[in-house]
């Protein structure tokens, strides 16, 4: 894989073991870090890091940027768009509204704008097996992808700006009613003298099965399981509800579910 200027920024739960994959691959990076360890820990890795935002940017082919949502994405993304060289990438790994990423490609034509929403955890990273879509233009998005490889097995492809993360939002919206529909079962399970981990066992070979109950039988108690997903959840509902309503799109019958299954996703 050759060599890309990378900038990076958001080196946190899901951040940092991109940067150490992006490393050990070779890539020109440099990391916007705050705080002081951060910034050791980067170093005992042999990677160089930067509290100038700004300086994360310049003479950059491709700017990844790891934050939790759309707030933390408006407070970088603007100077970093000023800070790139012409025809450079800025690809956002946020889940959140289609449209923060569209007014930042409007303002910055010079610069072109990619979603890259992910899909998995930071076990998946360290092994190469994170799934990441994509939405821009066909050039961005194989710039994108060159980069991203280096921790991503899945590399999708999903057509124009704003596609790829309207994909991710539909996923986690039915992750959500499946979840809800797991923990539905799970009660009934109990009534019926099943123990819920029999149950979530037992579903990973059977047609009721699904990605919900393979993630919860990884992490049980269920109730462990909802903990852990139901602020990502939460937040990626709303924006999915946000979105469908501005489309005009029908996602009654999920939101139903989500909102009435026994777990606060909602």
């Amino acid at each position: 894989m050759p060599s890309m200027r990378i900038g990076f920024v958001g080196p946190g739960r899901l951040g940092l073991p991109m940067v150490e994959r992006l490393a050990a691959a070779g890539h020109d990076l440099i990391v916007h870090a705050r705080r002081q360890e951060v910034r050791e820990r980067l170093a005992s890795l042999g990677v160089r890091s930067t509290p100038d935002l700004g300086e994360t940017a310049r003479e950059r082919e491709v700017a990844l940027v790891c934050v939790y949502d759309d707030t933390q994405l408006s407070a970088v993304a603007e100077e970093l768009c000023r800070e790139l060289p012409p025809g450079a990438v800025l690809a956002s790994h946020v889940t959140g509204e289609v449209e923060t990423l569209r007014r930042l490609a409007r303002r910055h034509l010079e610069v072109e704008v990619v979603d890259a929403p992910v899909s998995g955890t930071a076990d998946d990273i360290r092994a190469g097996a994170l799934t990441v879509l994509l939405g821009g233009a066909p050039w961005a998005r194989s710039r994108t992808a060159a980069a991203v490889r280096c921790y991503a097995s899945a590399v999708l492809e999903s057509g124009d700006l704003g596609a790829a993360l309207s994909t991710k939002l539909v996923n986690n919206l039915l992750l959500a009613a499946n979840t809800q529909l797991l923990a539905s079962a799970a009660r009934l399970g109990e009534g019926l003298g099943i123990a819920p981990e029999s149950l979530l066992a037992t579903l990973g070979h059977m047609s009721g099965g699904s990605r919900a109950a393979e993630l919860a039988a990884q992490r049980p108690p269920l109730a462990e399981f909802a903990r852990i997903i139901s602020p990502f959840l939460a937040k990626d509902v709303s924006v999915c509800r946000t979105l469908a309503d501005e489309h005009g799109a029908d996602a009654a019958l999920l939101l139903d579910v989500v909102g009435r299954g026994p777990l606060d996703l909602a």
